[in-house]
């Protein structure tokens, strides 16, 4: 009989410029594996990249049985799932996509963006609520696997204990000499079926992890809303 060979790499949530002094340690979390690792064949529901099903709830737990679920948008000021308050920072007709995809015991969130400000740091993070065109606060808080029992979508939570790379989905990136950039993170958890995150927002500089500014990250320049 052939014998199989299967090698498992252990993930690791890539770090983004300021985002934590150790954005990669492993969190233990009761009843789920501390270390999740990749896919080894990840598909899109058989669709091809950049092709979802309009209106597929892709983001909940139902969803995320199968391999991978995903969002692309081009920013516009007059936009409605796309867009950008800044066109200053974020211009028009810049691009972001995010790919969630299911790892073993838990999941890999993946941002990739054209069009921006060369060489510029952005913040970015998945939020509870969709966009909201001119009001970038529509948004809500960040997205949280334990929600901070203290906070509120206003003030939001900037205890580092919750707003921290292991328990929200940091996304931060630097865009490359033509303005664009791909950055992921990887999490030993997934999200909730009932309440799944409904936006990724782009924020006007790299997140901030101290006491009392925790996750905070500048103006929300930009947002996608993400599939309910």
């Amino acid at each position: 009989m052939r014998r199989l060979s299967i090698v498992v790499l252990p993930a690791l949530i890539t770090a983004v410029t300021g985002c934590a002094a150790n954005p990669t340690a492993p969190v233990a979390i009761p009843g789920e594996s501390p270390t999740p690792r990749p896919a080894m064949s990840p598909t899109l529901f058989g669709l091809p990249a950049g092709e979802p099903s309009e209106g597929a709830s892709m983001f909940g737990a139902e969803n995320m049985s199968a391999p991978d679920a995903m969002a692309k948008g081009t920013f516009d000021p007059k936009g409605n799932t796309a867009i950008t308050y800044e066109p200053r920072i974020v211009p028009a007709g810049s691009t972001a996509q995010v790919m969630v995809t299911r790892v073993a015991g838990g999941m890999q969130v993946r941002l990739a963006v054209t069009g921006m400000l060369p060489r510029r740091t952005y913040g970015a993070h998945l939020h509870t609520k969709p966009c909201v065109p001119a009001a970038p606060a529509g948004a809500g808080p960040h997205y949280q696997h334990n929600p901070d029992p203290k906070a509120s979508a206003s003030p939001p939570s900037v205890d580092p204990s919750y707003a921290n790379p292991r328990n929200e989905v940091w996304l931060d990136f630097t865009a490359d000499r033509i303005g664009a950039a791909t950055t992921t993170a990887v999490l030993p958890w997934s999200f909730d079926e009932l309440k799944p995150p409904r936006s990724v927002v782009v924020h006007s500089s790299r997140t901030r992890t101290e006491e009392g500014f925790a996750g905070t990250a500048g103006d929300r320049v930009a947002c996608l809303t993400l599939p309910g």
